[in-house]
């Protein structure tokens, strides 16, 4: 069955930084679009950043400059490293498979929680 499962989240000052990493399984990661989401208590989840199938790069307005999105295709690996940390960066961290060909998308890990403190 298809498995995501995000790591490296923790407690951080403000301008310090943390990567996160997504392992993934059952389905044919290289093939698939991915992308980061975040949800702050109390907000809806939103979308972070996203990489295609050949390394095509998005990012929210609010973490570019400051985040990097990419993929290891041969470990099944999504990662997101965070530089320059806000508090308003806050929040509990998801990786996600985005819609493609033969990709399953709607699933979703347990997440990893991101805090940063002033």
């Amino acid at each position: 069955q298809v498995q995501l499962v995000e790591s490296g989240g923790g407690s951080v000052q403000a301008g310090g930084s943390l990567k996160l990493s997504c392992v993934a399984s059952g389905f044919v990661f290289g093939n698939c679009p991915m992308a980061w989401y975040r949800q702050a208590p109390g907000k809806e989840r939103d979308l972070v950043s996203n990489i295609s199938i050949g390394g095509i790069t998005t990012y929210a307005a609010s973490v570019k400059g400051r985040f990097t999105i990419s993929r290891d295709n041969a470990k099944y690996t999504l990662t997101l490293q965070m530089n320059s940390l806000k508090t308003e960066d806050t929040a509990v961290y998801y990786c996600a498979i985005e819609r493609g060909i033969y990709c399953p998308i709607n699933h979703w890990g347990q997440g990893t929680q991101v805090t940063v403190s002033s």
